[in-house]
């Protein structure tokens, strides 16, 4: 099929931050081919329903408690499978620290980015607050993540290997993107705010070695993006050019001072590559139908396939050899000791995959942790770089698995795309069943049903605001 072409070719005169600015400004949804309305639509219902899930996890609870605690006053703003109102800023920040709170929010793969879990707490805060339409939503999503997914893909893997969450960093952008939308901005004050949303760029991978903050960056940077945006309402001035500049985003956070990238000549809006089915970013996307670290999902979907196929019992398995990219193979020396840890350990993972031929929510609890039938299992696993799936990263996210069992037989695997990428998308029943899963617990079956209904045809509301009531516990 033909596709449409973004409608913001960057030039020698206009660098990527202008860029940006004006396919923000210029966007609009008759220009947003039909497949990319859909994906937006599955990615909000998506992260909604991750939202309802997380909003009761301890990360969430430490986050509206230090709230309290700084004399955070209650507000007018609901959010999604929270019970307290508060103001918009305080509730991007929940919303988004709650769609991380399981790892079951969306992603990019070439940016190895969260997008949804920034944008749609940043889009659903400002939109009730707003009492915006339900194509004004839908349209700050969309700019919202085509802004987190070109700039991640840009300084990806580079921002990685210095240390940075790109969720985090690129994510603060993308909020503001999603705010300028809301508040009809033109290309200039599109490019304050995301001028301004650069000085609250932050998010470290530390969280590798141990608790719970990496909850937070998706929190984080939904409200300083909002924050950045309601600035640039108020008269603040920022820099221009703050992706490109020498002291700019890309340059600090993803190198460039050794002359091999020159990001003012940055074609902003092709990073990332070419989109499968259409060429905006939301469309190319993923979810995910396992509860960990994406860069786990090609391993598991390959030893459940064997397991299942083979009928193989753990306890049958010596020993599970897992290729794969270098940034997926960091996390085979991370461990289990917390919920955060474990989602992001390949030993535990794929041991807890191999038992259970899954990997829930319900897998990851203390119980689950110190089971010893999962335990036993850990040190059968080991994971390395695999030079094919290396070369083909961040393209594809691949992984090689071979099974030996211990009479000696040998099965093999090799996935390239997991499921749930674009290439091997859940349907839309699969979409509804794992949203219907993760709200009906907190709103009931009955009220989840009906926020379904409504979702899945939002951009015919007049006004979100009764929506954003509906998701509320």
């Amino acid at each position: 099929m033909d596709m449409p072409v973004l409608d913001a070719p960057a030039t020698t005169a206009v660098g990527p931050t202008r860029t940006l600015a004006n396919f923000i400004a210029g966007l609009s949804l008759g220009k947003v081919d039909a497949v990319a309305r859909h994906a937006a639509r599955r990615h909000l219902i998506d992260t909604l329903g991750a939202m309802i899930a997380g909003a009761t996890q301890d990360a969430t609870r430490s986050v509206e408690r230090a709230l309290d605690l700084a004399g955070v006053m209650p507000g007018l703003i609901p959010m999604a499978g929270v019970e307290r109102r508060y103001d918009v800023l305080s509730a991007a920040y929940i919303g988004g620290t709650a769609s991380h709170g399981l790892e079951l929010d969306d992603g990019y793969r070439a940016g190895s980015v969260h997008p949804g879990g920034v944008v749609v707490p940043a889009a659903l805060a400002l939109g009730a607050a707003r009492h915006s339409s339900g194509e004004a939503l839908l349209l700050a999503v969309i700019a919202g993540y085509e802004t987190a997914c070109r700039i991640s893909a840009a300084s990806h893997p580079r921002a990685r290997w210095r240390g940075f969450h790109n969720t985090g960093t690129a994510g603060v952008f993308a909020s503001a993107a999603t705010g300028s939308v809301l508040m009809g901005f033109d290309a200039d004050q599109v490019e304050n705010a995301l001028g301004t949303a650069a000085s609250s760029a932050a998010g470290l991978f530390t969280f590798l070695a141990g608790g719970d903050v990496k909850r937070t960056h998706s929190g984080h940077a939904a409200r300083e993006g909002v924050m950045a945006a309601l600035l640039t309402e108020a008269g603040l001035s920022a820099p221009r050019g703050a992706l490109e500049l020498k002291e700019g985003y890309f340059n600090a956070y993803a190198g460039g001072d050794t002359g091999e990238v020159d990001y003012r000549r940055l074609d902003l809006m092709a990073a990332g590559g070419p989109g499968l089915h259409s060429p905006f970013a939301v469309a190319n996307c993923y979810m995910k139908p396992h509860a960990c670290c994406r860069h786990i999902h090609a391993a598991i979907d390959a030893v459940v396939d064997i397991v299942t196929a083979e009928d193989l019992a753990a306890a049958q398995v010596e020993r599970v050899e897992i290729g794969t990219y270098a940034v997926a193979a960091s996390h085979a020396a991370v461990g289990w000791s917390e919920m955060t840890t474990a989602q992001m350990s390949f030993p535990f993972v794929i041991a807890t995959a191999l038992l259970r031929r899954r990997a829930s929510i319900a897998d990851f609890g203390a119980a689950e942790r110190a089971d010893p039938a999962v335990l036993a299992l850990t040190g059968r696993v080991h994971a390395g770089v695999d030079a094919e799936c290396e070369a083909a990263y961040p393209r594809l996210r691949a992984a090689k698995v071979v099974v030996t069992t211990r009479d000696g037989r040998r099965f093999d695997r090799h996935v390239t795309e997991p499921y749930g990428s674009a290439a091997n998308p859940l349907s839309d029943a699969a979409v509804a069943t794992k949203f219907m899963e993760l709200a009906a617990p907190r709103l009931g079956e009955t009220r989840a049903g009906k926020v379904l209904e409504t979702l899945w045809a939002v951009d015919g509301l007049a006004d979100v605001a009764p929506l954003a009531e509906a998701l509320a516990a």
